[in-house]
């Protein structure tokens, strides 16, 4: 009997959890549809490619209740390395911003929100970094997450890996928001 009342409880728990998340957090953009390809303006100029390495604008609506900010990870599991490519890691966007202008992945611009920090990604910079796959092979995905966090700053150390930002992510997250560009040559 113990252990039903156990997996009642869970399973309550489980649902009061699900009920604070916000079914309509949505993450999307004016330039690709989810699933969509991304444009050549957006690929990094380099390792072959020559794009204009821009990031695309985006905009999100209804974060959930005690959102006290926001980290932006953007992942290409398709990479031809186990750990996949992180392309854009930006944390610390303020609560009230809703959405990212293009090129807001360019730190030189200013464009990203006051207060929010670019983390180093897979190609040794801050900022984003385009999609630039291997030649012929199928499309990569490009996973973009908006997570609703419940602390208005992280505490990451400077020179921190994207392995610890996106476990620290994790463990401050109410909820996020998917939105999957891909990417082929």
């Amino acid at each position: 009997m113990r252990g039903a009342m156990t997996f009642v409880c869970s399973g309550v728990l489980l649902l009061l959890a699900s009920a604070n998340a916000s079914a309509d957090f949505r993450l999307t953009s004016p330039e690709f549809d989810d699933g969509g390809m991304l444009a050549e303006h957006h690929v990094f100029n380099g390792f072959g490619c020559s794009g204009d390495n821009r990031s695309p604008a985006l905009a999100w609506s209804d974060p959930p209740e005690g959102t006290a900010s926001f980290a932006l990870l953007v992942h290409d599991p398709d990479a031809p390395i186990a750990s996949g490519w992180w392309h854009w890691v930006l944390i610390d966007i303020p609560a009230e911003t809703r959405g990212l202008p293009a090129n807001a992945g360019y730190p030189e611009a200013g464009l990203a929100p006051a207060g929010s920090r670019e983390i180093v990604t897979d190609f040794g910079v801050p900022g984003w970094g385009g999609p630039c796959p291997p030649e012929g092979r199928a499309p990569h995905h490009y996973n973009f997450t908006l997570v609703a966090l419940n602390t208005a700053r992280l505490e990451i150390p400077e020179g921190a890996s994207t392995a610890l930002v996106a476990f620290l992510v994790e463990g401050a997250k109410l909820d996020e928001a998917h939105l999957t560009g891909r990417y082929q040559r």
